[in-house]
């Protein structure tokens, strides 16, 4: 079974050799201390190439820079709709980190509806020959994703603002649940425009996350999740095509949710502390359902010995490959920590290996 294979058989749900192998590939720019890890996992992991296209114009926009610290500057971004403009901010890091979000756009229902006076954006075009590239490049090493980009709940979180957004579920539902539909809409419509030029079959989604415990339930998940991706996912699969979910936090009360949806692969599953899902929890609940992608901690890959790494690995493919599929093994993150990729490389390493190294 080859790389590629494996994979299509883990969205698929159907018995594998081993388990699937994947590390994200968010590395920090300009590192060259990645490099031999870079070369490593192409070797020996399964691969996922990114592809965009049928983009969204942006909206009308302008943002200038201010002075904010001796770590960030602010960058502030006026948005103009037909109704007046809106206002945002983020904290851009001097030094090379990730930046933090000040301000939103959407500071109450006002801004709301200002907001959704704005056009759908439109839809650009579709290079097909740069898809087929894509997956004539990758061959059997792997397969190609393409992103649709933050969840229609998810992206309406990013406009208000967690603790706003939180507010407005309970005093202006009926306007979220508009913000929800109208996002909803322009998904669709992009959806439609890559199944039309045979785009696909594998798509990936995120933003989920910001709709979960503990700050919201299986109640606001339904509402504002599955009630506005379940339609998307439904397409995708009537389509002949597939769905992976990127999903942070504690998602166990809301894994009835994911099912519902129709999410094919959901990463990365965190147990306790970052989340409330054990692996033997999540497959009890899933299993034969959903592949997991997970769920090796991604501070273990600079903190843990090689050997713990391996133990753990090993421990994850006991636990839930005990059938034979639906399992790829995944840090929950990136790897992220710049200038630490070699003494980072060992912890990979032991991870890949272990499931390389696998016998039934």
């Amino acid at each position: 079974m080859n790389r590629r294979e494996r994979l299509e058989r883990c969205f698929s749900h159907e018995e594998t050799d081993r388990p699937a192998v994947y590390v994200r590939t968010g590395f920090p720019a300009d590192d060259p201390t990645y490099d031999e890890l870079k070369s490593y996992l192409g070797a020996h992991t399964e691969l996922k190439a990114h592809w965009s296209g049928a983009e969204l114009s942006p909206y009308p926009a302008e943002t200038r820079v201010e002075p904010h610290s001796e770590d960030f500057e602010r960058h502030v971004t006026v948005l103009h709709t037909p109704r007046g403009d809106l206002r945002s901010s983020r904290l851009v890091s001097l030094r090379g980190r990730p930046g933090l979000s000040d301000t939103y756009y959407i500071k109450g229902p006002g801004d709301a509806e200002r907001y959704l006076s704005l056009p759908e954006p439109e839809i650009g075009g579709v290079d097909e020959t740069s898809f087929r590239a894509a997956v004539d490049d990758i061959g059997d090493r792997g397969i190609v994703t393409v992103p649709l980009g933050t969840s229609p709940g998810g992206s309406i979180v990013g406009l208000f603002g967690t603790w706003t957004f939180a507010k407005a579920t309970i005093t202006h539902r009926d306007l979220v649940h508009e913000l929800c539909e109208r996002q909803m809409k322009i998904v669709m419509d992009r959806l439609e425009v890559l199944l039309e030029h045979s785009i696909g079959p594998y798509f990936n989604m995120s933003g989920e996350e910001f709709i979960t415990p503990p700050i919201h339930g299986p109640r606001d998940f339904g509402d504002f999740i599955v009630r506005y991706e379940k339609p998307i996912f439904d397409r995708i699969h009537d389509a002949g095509g597939y769905v992976h979910v990127h999903c942070h936090g504690s998602i166990r009360r809301v894994l009835p949710g994911f099912l519902e949806m129709g999410v094919d692969v959901l990463h990365p599953f965190e147990a306790p502390p970052m989340g409330d899902t054990t692996p033997a929890e999540a497959k009890n609940i899933i299993g034969g359902r959903i592949c997991m992608e997970g769920n090796i901690q991604i501070n273990r890959m600079y903190e843990a010995s090689p050997e713990d790494i391996a133990r753990e690995t090993e421990e994850l493919i006991e636990t839930v490959f005990h059938d034979h599929r639906d399992l790829i093994v995944c840090p929950t993150a990136s790897p992220y920590v710049r200038g630490m990729g070699r003494e980072a490389f060992p912890r990979f390493k032991a991870m890949v290996d272990a499931v390389l190294e696998w016998k039934s």
